[in-house]
């Protein structure tokens, strides 16, 4: 008799994709209202476009150079034509913009919420899949709407939980930086060492300064053992880009004439300039214990062209591990001014900035807090369960949040079931309870505390202090007194 040979997949998820919980899911949908509300508020408009785009409109902008597609998942359409799924918000409102700019105000002021994935190596708080909060503005070069992007990036930050202290929202310009690189001569004619380059820099918060020589030399082994070549310039180019990354004084000019001493560029004054005008209504406006300027800012993407800005936390969270860490990067942003122009050929002005929900989720380390309370009514009479039923919809018309207990356990395996869901109240009424028309409430969370101190179990069968009992019909004044308690 022959064995059964059928196939049985093994349960499990791609590296940099996960599951994710019902406390995750009610605290990023609160930061997503938060969001939202802000940038309605200073007027951004909503704009949904697909998660799938034709891989030429979505271009070849990312980091990852050497990953699978350059970082992007595609694949084939039955017509021949490749098709990615989107990397960013912005590249997709590139293409948006460039079909329908004949019937756009200009300037043009969105924000969209959406899912996107990148073929990346995963790590820390960094993903796959992930959602990103954009908003953006097309169609100025106004630096006042670079500044009005700092301002509410500031707000919405603040909007979902973060203090005054916990961040700092970090401003620079690629046209320095490309203005040094030229004249230290890396990445003439060069994208992929001009890349590198970039690429080096962006890591300095998280790799030091010495990470990042290494990096713009022969290369670096990381704690992993993987190994990273690095762009060989020569020690003048090295020691020009870290002039550039160390942190200025106030007055730009000087600071700048530090970095390349005698050097004279009509780009380089004119991105000073920008950058000066920026920092002033920043500060005019009360911002500039928020926003500051910091030269070690590049991001990542390829398509900014001159301001780029990121915002940083400060305070530690802790990992998996236990250990306290910076985070770093919660979301940034730029100016992208070419970006319309692959399409039309006619140069738009473009800036915006993007939050990372994920990555700002788990340094929030709140899930817990984004949830109301639940409240698992038992039931206890399997010939009555519509009792349950009942009492659960009592207490979700008064607005608590409720469930009946729908398995086929006991009362100790009931317990044990509101328990791993972590509700703040169980709710029982068996037949003694019934006979005298009372319910009685558990405070679960208090329950555990005091299971914690007890000595024996006469001692705590004698404080009985987690368990009350009140009369059916003031179960929900009954109820709300433990949630009001545990508030």
């Amino acid at each position: 008799m022959s064995k059964d040979k059928t196939f049985r997949p093994k349960a499990r998820l791609p590296r940099g994709f996960r599951d994710r919980s019902s406390l995750e899911i009610i605290q990023e949908r609160g930061m997503l209202d938060a969001i939202r509300h802000v940038y309605e508020n200073y007027g951004f408009e909503a704009l949904e476009t697909p998660i799938v785009e034709y891989a030429d409109a979505l271009g070849k902008f990312l980091p990852d150079q050497d990953r699978p597609n350059e970082g992007v998942f595609s694949f084939k359409d039955d017509d021949g034509q490749w098709l990615s799924l989107r990397y960013d918000l912005t590249a997709p409102l590139a293409r948006y913009v460039a079909e329908n700019q004949q019937k756009l105000p200009r300037p043009f002021r969105r924000y969209q919420i959406g899912t996107n994935f990148r073929n990346e190596k995963p790590g820390p708080g960094r993903f796959r899949e992930f959602t990103q909060c954009d908003a953006d503005t097309v169609g100025t070069t106004a630096p006042s709407a670079d500044a009005e992007m700092l301002m509410m990036f500031a707000d919405t930050l603040e909007a979902v939980g973060l203090k005054r202290g916990d961040y700092a929202i970090k401003l620079s310009s690629r046209r320095l930086l490309d203005v040094l690189l030229e004249s230290a001569e890396v990445g003439a004619g060069d994208g992929k060492t001009r890349g590198i380059v970039l690429r080096a820099i962006d890591k300095l918060d998280r790799l030091g300064v010495r990470g990042v020589e290494a990096l713009l030399g022969d290369g670096r082994k990381d704690e992993s053992g993987d190994f990273t070549h690095g762009a060989k310039l020569s020690k003048p180019a090295i020691d020009a880009i870290l002039r550039f990354v160390s942190a200025p004084p106030l007055d730009l000019p000087s600071w700048w004439q530090s970095v390349v001493p005698g050097q004279k560029s009509a780009d380089a004054t004119a991105a000073l300039e920008e950058l000066d005008e920026i920092l002033k209504l920043v500060r005019q406006c009360g911002y500039e214990d928020r926003v500051r300027f910091d030269p070690g800012i590049v991001r990542g993407l390829d398509y900014y062209t001159s301001v780029v800005f990121e915002a940083q936390l400060a305070m530690p969270t802790r990992n998996n591990a236990g250990e306290d860490v910076i985070m770093g990067s919660v979301g940034g942003g730029g100016r992208y001014d070419d970006l319309v122009a692959r399409f039309t050929g006619q140069p738009v002005p473009a800036v915006g900035f993007s939050i990372g929900v994920s990555r700002l989720a788990a340094a929030l380390r709140a899930a817990d807090e984004g949830s109301s309370p639940l409240v698992v009514v038992l039931t206890l009479d399997k010939n009555d369960v519509a009792s349950s039923f009942r009492i659960a919809a009592e207490l979700r018309a008064a607005g608590i949040r409720a469930e009946p207990y729908v398995g086929e356990g006991g009362m100790k395996a009931q317990l044990k079931y509101a328990d791993r869901r972590g509700a703040s109240v169980a709710v029982i009424e068996g037949d003694d309870e019934r006979a005298r028309g009372e319910v009685t409430l558990k405070d679960l969370a208090r329950g555990a505390e005091r299971a914690k101190s007890v000595e024996s179990r006469a001692d705590w069968i004698g404080e009985r202090a987690a368990q009350t009992s009140t009369k059916r019909e003031t179960l929900i004044e009954g109820v709300r007194a433990i949630l009001g308690r545990k508030a």
